[in-house]
């Protein structure tokens, strides 16, 4: 990525992107001193339950607590931590706020629902339809690691992860989506399970809504679940196919600076601060891997 295009990016951030991306940018560019930033950020979209809503994720814009925001919440937190280890105690903290309202809930057998129909009192993108899903390992998965990671434990987590185990096995003899695979990938990857863990990744080749190749319409990539080229999920994925969404990645690129989004917002301010979040995965992505 040149000079003349990263600046670009920077600007697209600086007027377009919400303020959770832009203090994002400003750690992932080395202030690490802006991480309290981060949660602070964060705590905007917090309720009264301990929740996290408010369009936390973009296509959801109802104000209500919903699992879906608390798994987006809980990517930036991971990423924090990762980045900028002093933050733990802290994001620790906030993910413990988050337990009472996973509770309340979690279905009886401790799964989650992605979302709960009261997304439809507001707008939301069509994927969600009525916002009726059963529990399912996304984002219970994702959910469980992310919270035991930061050692966090309850009653209910040791719940959820039972359910987790039980749906992973039923999945091993299903079709699998390439959103609940990267749950399962992160779920397995916090448990050494070696032997699940394999045979689990013998299932990756042939996931829906996936493209190996660039291709048409929506679909997650190889870049989705290799965020840099030292991780160990590399080896899932032929090079060639990551240089290639690369090369797609780089093209990409608006003219305003900003990458475009492949799906349908629910609204103009949901288009804008998904390309914010998608900006600033793109120039991470390509300086990770020298591009």
């Amino acid at each position: 990525m040149n000079t003349e295009n990263l600046a670009r990016a920077r600007e697209f951030l600086a007027t377009h992107a919400r303020l959770l991306e832009r203090r994002l940018a400003e750690v992932r560019a080395g202030a690490h001193n802006a991480a309290p930033g981060v949660l602070a950020a964060l705590a905007a979209y917090r309720n009264p339950d301990g929740g996290l809503g408010h369009a936390l994720e973009p296509d959801v814009r109802a104000p209500e607590s919903q699992p879906l925001a608390v798994d987006f919440g809980l990517a930036v937190l991971a990423e924090l931590v990762e980045t900028v280890p002093s933050i733990r105690e802290d994001a620790a903290a906030f993910a413990a706020g988050l337990l009472p309202y996973l509770e309340s809930v979690a279905s009886p057998g401790g799964g989650l629902r992605i979302v709960t129909p009261s997304i439809t009192a507001h707008p939301h993108a069509a994927h969600w339809g009525d916002g009726r899903f059963p529990p399912g390992l996304n984002p219970t998965a994702n959910i469980v690691a992310r919270l035991c990671a930061l050692g966090l434990s309850s009653a209910w987590l040791d719940e959820a992860s039972r359910f987790c185990r039980t749906e992973i096995e039923r999945a091993l003899e299903g079709e699998l989506d390439a959103h609940t695979a990267l749950n399962v990938l992160t779920y397995l990857e916090s448990t050494e399970d070696e032997a699940l863990t394999a045979a689990f990744e013998a299932k990756v080749p042939g996931m829906t809504l996936f493209h190996l190749y660039p291709g048409a319409g929506y679909g997650l990539t190889p870049l989705d679940f290799v965020p840099h080229p030292e991780s160990p999920r590399a080896r899932l994925f032929p090079r060639e196919a990551i240089e290639a969404h690369l090369d797609q990645l780089e093209k990409a690129q608006d003219a305003d600076g900003g990458w475009p989004m492949s799906w349908a917002p629910p609204g103009p301010a949901a288009e804008l601060e998904w390309r914010g979040v998608l900006t600033l995965h793109a120039i991470s992505q390509l300086d990770a891997y020298g591009r």
